[in-house]
């Protein structure tokens, strides 16, 4: 029995039996807390049943067979580091109650020292991140490709996943326009396998040596230190106007791409062209691909505002909701496949250049396995927080290219955490350890964890009769790939010259909804620029990739059309790279069920349970909190916002609440007839600007009509409850009802 397997999926049972037809996520805790402070001495409660640990191994890889709650505190006491049970943790040793604190007070010592270190230095990029436990399943469909052992048919590997924005600090905005992070780290039986890549296919600049530039530029401007977690600024702007190989990034982070609804709908991509070989030695070259169950979707701009002012951990939270729900976030494996030939080009195309894609219409994405998030982290600085990814953590059968991004970040990964995580022995940390033998004959360095037998950690040796041996059969193998006789030269192939074919090819790949979410953000993010000089060279770019999108975000802008310097690049479009015009399933979709005293509370909660039983998260929002009749009512007329919720259903058409006054919510100021709580109306006006569905029966109906969007498409005026909801159901596998944007 492998112990790691069956950790994960016990730990998946339990939380499909807690994810019952009556269970919304949310709950703090595993406990049930009282009105009095507890006094009875008790050991610490155990984990929600959606949370999971890092697997309990030594730091030397081996399997402990202990539980996770061992790496958890013990004990039902109060003690010191070193476990000598306390009196009291609320009063420092004084020399009398008025007199001053005293040196030998060991416990305070010990607190506040501890407390003045418990932050390490935040990840310089993607600071800002959410990580959950999962498995990876193997379809085998990879095993001609490469020999790796976790791509062989029916393998179970278990994952750690980290998603994140690229920009901001650690205490921004989840919601921000940006680029994100996606990185799998795959506890595989040959070692780690880290996958780290982005939402986005393609990067910035082509050559690691520009990494600094482009972050110092997105990042915040150093006399400011503002603005915060976004690129609408001068900065910005000012290096991809002059780098212009940074182009055909920059029009996929002013799109939709730019800001996911969830990341359990958001594509992943590992950027970099990779090489596979197989047990036979054949290599191939190839591209990865996290294709989301749910779809590719993505939040209005409007939306996205509002959610980072009323939820800023709008992603974090919808991600460890879906799982405590059971609505597990799930994503396919894919790769593109490309001979492995001395020009390392496909269809013209250089696959080393990190700023191109290889559209699907060309190189169809092949399924590779199957992996599901079921369990979130028990503590989020011990997993997200130390969770270390690097590149060259690689197993038998996968190995680099000479892409010139990727070779620099081979380099930069290793090179980062021995500042972030105070030294060389981060692997050791329990989230990055590997669930395979280690005998690394690295020793010492700052938290050195593993208490190292022998005398002698070097190769050859004979005192420790040969330990460790290399493994000639089936150790990593790094591909002799021919390296051509060329001159040291600081340059880059004529190949890497074209910045603006592929940014035209994605504009054209979009949808007029699409392109019309591109042409404002490039005009709002322009707009945010002080320098004139840079908004000019900047229209200069959109004119080599498109004559309207020049033509609309100059007029928004009130400057000159300029004309393209240059033949604009003919191009086929890839449809693959719009997120408009499919269907997908609707799992752990939020619904928003309105009421009030005077609804039907029993068609209500019936209607609650039919949501349930979809899928879906319903939540009753209601004049106050607390009950409604039986009900549980989760947000308020004060507290809800539209961003919360995928779909709308009123049950009634509630009159003003009482705290339904300007002075003490300032929503209460929409517009209104006087008749329906205005919170309520913004909250349909809201939900219909954003395009999403929106259902009603009985008094509900009449809301409605006050608000004008009775009979517009995607709304819908039902004779019942359940004709309302089936209607809405019908409508939710598009995501948004994309008529109301045409």
């Amino acid at each position: 029995m492998d112990p790691i397997k069956d950790a994960v999926k016990s730990a998946a049972a339990k939380i499909a039996d807690a994810a019952t037809p009556s269970t919304v996520p949310g709950k703090p805790g595993s406990g049930t807390p009282a009105v009095d402070e507890p006094t009875t001495p008790r050991e610490p409660l155990p984990p929600s049943p959606e949370q999971g640990t890092p697997d309990t191994r030594t730091p030397t890889g081996a399997p402990t067979g202990a539980p996770p709650e061992a790496n958890a505190q013990q004990g039902a006491y109060l003690t010191t580091s070193a476990g000598t049970r306390l009196r009291d943790t609320d009063h420092s040793l004084k020399a009398g109650p008025r007199g001053p604190i005293l040196l030998q007070d060991h416990h305070f010592r010990e607190k506040i020292t501890h407390f003045d270190h418990e932050r390490i230095p935040e990840r310089v990029v993607h600071a800002r991140g959410a990580g959950a436990h999962g498995v990876f399943t193997s379809y085998g469909t990879a095993s001609a490709l490469t020999r790796a052992g976790f791509l062989a048919k029916d393998v179970e590997t278990p994952v750690f996943v980290r998603f994140s924005t690229v920009l901001g600090s650690r205490g921004s905005a989840d919601t921000v326009r940006d680029t994100r992070g996606f990185a799998t780290k795959f506890y595989t039986e040959e070692g780690n396998f880290d996958l780290v890549g982005n939402n986005m296919p393609v990067f910035f600049i082509q050559d690691a040596i520009k990494f600094p530039d482009i972050i110092h530029a997105a990042k915040w401007h150093p006399d400011r230190e503002i603005p915060q977690a976004q690129s609408a600024h001068d900065t910005f702007w000012d290096f991809v106007s002059l780098h212009t190989e940074a182009q055909h990034h920059t029009i996929w982070n002013m799109s939709d791409r730019g800001i996911p609804r969830s990341y359990r709908m958001m594509e992943g991509f590992g950027v970099h062209t990779f090489r596979l070989v197989n047990a036979a030695g054949e290599t191939v070259l190839v591209k990865f691909h996290w294709k989301p169950k749910l779809g590719v979707h993505s939040l209005t701009w409007e939306e996205a505002q509002l959610a980072s002012g009323v939820d800023p951990d709008f992603h974090r939270r919808d991600l460890y909701d879906a799982i405590e729900a059971g609505a597990f976030p799930e994503w396919e494996l894919g790769v593109q496949v490309f001979p492995d030939t001395e020009e390392e080009t496909f269809a013209g195309i250089d696959l080393l250049d990190p700023t191109k894609i290889v559209p699907e219409e060309l190189a169809e994405v092949q399924p590779i396995g199957r992996m599901v998030l079921n369990r979130t982290p028990t503590n989020f600085f011990a997993e997200s927080e130390q969770v270390a990814f690097h590149l060259g953590q690689l197993p038998p059968g996968i190995d680099v290219t000479n892409d010139p991004l990727l070779q620099g970040r081979l380099f930069s990964y290793v090179d980062t955490q021995l500042t972030r995580l105070a030294g060389p022995n981060f692997n050791q940390i329990p989230i990055n350890r590997p669930h395979t033998q280690v005998n690394d004959m690295l020793r010492d360095g700052f938290h050195q964890q593993a208490v190292h037998g022998g005398v002698a950690p070097y190769r050859p040796n004979s005192l420790d009769e040969g330990n460790p041996s290399v493994d000639k059969k089936d150790g990593f193998v790094d591909v002799p790939a021919r390296v051509a006789e060329a001159p040291k030269i600081r340059q880059n192939p004529v190949s890497f010259d074209d910045h603006f074919s592929q940014a035209r090819l994605f504009w054209l790949s979009m949808s007029p909804v699409e392109q019309e979410h591109i042409i404002r953000a490039y005009s709002f993010e322009l707009g945010k620029c002080y320098e004139q000089a840079i908004k000019e060279r900047q229209l200069r770019c959109l004119a080599r990739i498109d004559p309207l999108l020049c033509s609309e975000v100059a007029t928004a802008l009130g400057l000159p059309v300029p004309s393209p310097d240059a033949p604009i690049a003919e191009v086929t479009a890839s449809p693959a790279l719009s997120q408009v015009g499919h269907e997908w399933p609707a799992d752990g979709r939020q619904i928003g069920i309105v009421a009030g005293p005077d609804a039907d509370l029993a068609v209500v909660g019936s209607v609650r349970e039919a949501v349930f039983a979809a899928g879906m998260t319903p939540l009753v929002i209601a004049p106050h909190g607390g009950k409604l009749g039986t009900l549980d009512v989760q947000r308020t007329f004060a507290t809800a916002r539209s961003v919360e919720f995928d779909a709308l259903l009123l049950a009634t058409a509630p009159p003003p609440a009482p705290d339904a006054i300007p002075a003490r919510d300032e929503k209460a100021g929409a517009n209104g007839n006087g008749t329906v709580d205005p919170r309520v109306m913004l909250l349909v006006e809201e939900a219909w600007r954003h395009a999403k569905a929106i259902g009603a029966w009985d008094a509900g109906t009449s809301v409605l009509t006050h608000a004008g969007v009775a009979g517009t498409p995607g709304v819908v005026t039902a004779g019942s409850a359940t004709e309302a909801l089936t209607a809405v159901q019908e409508l939710l596998p598009a995501h948004r009802v994309w008529q109301r944007f045409l």
